[in-house]
């Protein structure tokens, strides 16, 4: 009895080759549809599976393969006399491979004005039957749904090395197959935002030489669909491949920026914390207030630019050693001056396309977490002044700017701002006062302190805080408020003649 295939694929790219391989060594090809005409106009014989079950293609093809003459012939176990016996009295042969791949559902949904009867169209039924059936099957039946495995099947059939671990490894890979497509297919259905069933697929962008240490093993994975504006959507210009680090660190580098659209506006990243915020007239000016926040930690910095990249600016940022640069565009005499550096990573991605209104996902030992993005920003409207003195204008901007910062601070989170340029960052420290000294105490060293507020994630849990900013001349707070010694808080900037705002909104972030 001659062995059998049957072909039924959507994505034909080899599948002509690939048939003519197969009836070259000894296999009778089975096909459907549009994949049948393409192997007859190409002069491979093939019989058309209708004429193996006895039963036409119906319902406008969404019946074709979904019939006991195929899943008896996949689904039989080769040294289990008993199946045999049933396929011999039956006359049904058993098939030996499975080439499919499954119907294009990802491209359609991403079709402008795809409708949803359209997109449901495009859900595969009698594929991913056929493929979980040979992939149980896998002791007998060699299931193959990568066309890349074209040309490796080959090579081992004809070195007899088509072995059972071998089709196991093909095996994994049409469940994995299937489950990231009805993963797809959950999520493009679902509308609650926290399911029962939490349904993720991401796919591998490649392989990191290591992860946050040379000792870990990584690997980079994006989603089906990323969101437009996402590090899976930039394009790399220049540079060495980003390492484990360099990707978190540029995800929150753009995380950061997004807030800042009306005016041109460098951010300056280290460690996932901004290390300098510059908000100009001009990318120029800009870059400027970002670099003399902190001179010295922008060293190896990332750094994200929501406008075109000029040559001034990128003159002044190759005088320095930076990891990575990202910004919508650069001027061609920009990246020729940046692109000098052959380790610096060049990277533009479409400003235009801003969306942060998603979901974040990180992993706890034996589960998950799942949130909506923090996208809460809080304008002057939102202040309540809840101390005797009242802020300027000019504070009233600062700590707006402040606020919209810190929000992207580790917590326990301030920083010290003007209305334009960070001047201290604190970040992380295991209690709200030791953050404060920090952003303060690198604060005092610049120039325009006297112009500097204080914006904090969370709330004052004593007034200590209050009172060190204002014993080192700092003007206006700004801060959520809700803590059990809030008038302690209060009664201090009293004490000190300072504007003490609440938020009613916390921004920690772990």
């Amino acid at each position: 009895m001659a062995k059998l295939a049957l072909l039924s694929v959507s994505d034909k790219t080899g599948i002509t080759n690939f048939a003519a391989e197969l009836v070259a060594r000894g296999y009778e090809v089975i096909s459907t549809g549009g994949t049948l005409k393409a192997l007859t106009d190409a002069g491979v014989k093939a019989t058309a599976v209708e004429d193996i079950t006895g039963f036409p293609e119906m319902l406008d093809g969404r019946v074709k393969t979904l019939h006991p003459r195929i899943h008896a012939g996949i689904l039989a176990k080769r040294d289990n006399p008993e199946h045999m016996a049933e396929l011999a009295k039956n006359n049904i042969n058993p098939i030996d491979l499975i080439c499919v791949n499954l119907y294009p559902f990802k491209e359609t949904i991403q079709k402008a004005g795809v409708t949803d009867g359209e997109a449901i169209e495009q859900i595969d039924i009698g594929g991913p039957s056929m493929l979980r059936a040979a992939a149980k099957n896998y002791q007998d039946v060699t299931v193959i749904t990568d066309r890349a495995d074209y040309a490796e099947f080959l090579k081992r059939y004809d070195a007899n090395e088509v072995d059972a671990k071998y089709r196991r490894g093909l095996a994994a890979k049409v469940f994995r197959q299937t489950a990231a497509y009805d993963a797809l297919i959950a999520s493009y259905m679902t509308s609650d935002a926290f399911p029962d069933k939490l349904t993720l697929t991401y796919e591998k962008v490649e392989d990191m030489r290591y992860g946050e240490n040379s000792h870990q093993k990584a690997a980079y994975y994006k989603e089906p669909i990323p969101a437009r504006y996402s590090l899976a959507n930039a394009k790399q210009l220049h540079g060495k491949a980003l390492s484990y680090n360099n990707t978190r660190d540029a995800d929150a580098a753009l995380r950061i920026i997004a807030d800042f659209t009306e005016q041109p506006t460098v951010v300056a990243l280290k460690h996932m914390n901004p290390c300098g915020i510059g908000v100009g007239d001009d990318l120029l000016s800009a870059w400027n207030l970002a670099y003399e926040a902190d001179p010295i930690s922008i060293f190896g910095g990332i750094i994200a630019l929501n406008r075109k990249v000029d040559l001034a600016t990128a003159e002044k940022m190759h005088a320095l050693f930076l990891e990575i640069i990202i910004a919508p565009a650069f001027d061609e005499d920009a990246y020729a001056v940046l692109a000098k550096k052959k380790n610096l990573r060049i990277m533009t991605l479409d400003f235009a396309k801003m969306d942060t209104h998603h979901q974040d996902l990180v992993t706890v030992l034996g589960g998950a977490l799942l949130q909506d993005a923090d996208t809460a920003h809080e304008s002057i409207a939102d202040f309540k002044v809840v101390s005797k003195a009242q802020p300027t204008q000019a504070q009233l901007e600062a700590l707006e700017f402040g606020q919209t910062v810190v929000k992207h601070v580790k917590s326990n989170a301030i920083v010290v701002t003007t209305a334009n340029q960070t001047l201290g960052v604190g970040a992380g420290q295991m209690n709200r006062i030791d953050s404060l000294k920090i952003a303060v105490d690198k604060a005092k060293e610049k120039d325009n302190f006297k112009n500097a507020v204080v914006a904090s994630d969370a709330f004052f849990p004593m007034d200590d805080c209050v009172e060190y900013a204002a014993q080192n001349g700092i003007k206006a707070i700004v801060e959520p408020g809700g803590s059990i010694k809030d008038q302690a808080s209060i009664d201090k900037a009293d004490e000190y003649g300072i504007a003490l705002i609440f938020t009613g909104v916390r921004h920690f972030k772990h």
